[in-house]
């Protein structure tokens, strides 16, 4: 008769890895959560102002769905013909009612490319821990 081992298992780590992703999730909605009103406010000092209007109408989104955790901002001012985003037609150039033409401005990729690196970091880190 020979000798042998016999390992059986059963089960797998579906408890520890929904456990893991749950603390990951939580860390980056935190960070996510720090960083919306900070997007907000560089948006809102680097607005170009005539009325202030499009300046104080920066707000952020944040969504968790289906384990993706994103993070958008918006501005709800809004031109009173179409009812595009004003912050569109900055950064975008537009014609005037009268014939002219505003150029272009794009005040937002300056902003916030620097907050997107700050925010890739500390996901980055949080992933790594």
């Amino acid at each position: 008769m020979s000798d042998f081992i016999k390992y059986t298992y059963s089960g797998d780590f579906k408890n520890t890895l929904s456990f893991l992703n749950m603390i990951k999730n939580h860390k980056i909605d935190q960070i996510l959560d720090s960083y919306g009103p900070k997007g907000c406010e560089l948006l809102a000092a680097n607005t170009p102002r005539r009325t202030g209007a499009t300046a104080s109408s920066w707000r952020y989104e944040k969504t968790n769905s289906g384990g993706n955790i994103s993070i958008e901002w918006h501005n709800d001012n809004k031109d009173s013909h179409g009812g595009t985003p004003v912050a569109i037609l900055i950064i975008k150039g537009h014609g005037t009612g009268t014939g002219g033409y505003v150029p272009p401005n794009d005040f937002v990729s300056p902003v916030m490319e620097p907050l997107f690196n700050e925010i890739s970091e500390a996901v980055r880190k949080v992933l790594n821990s």
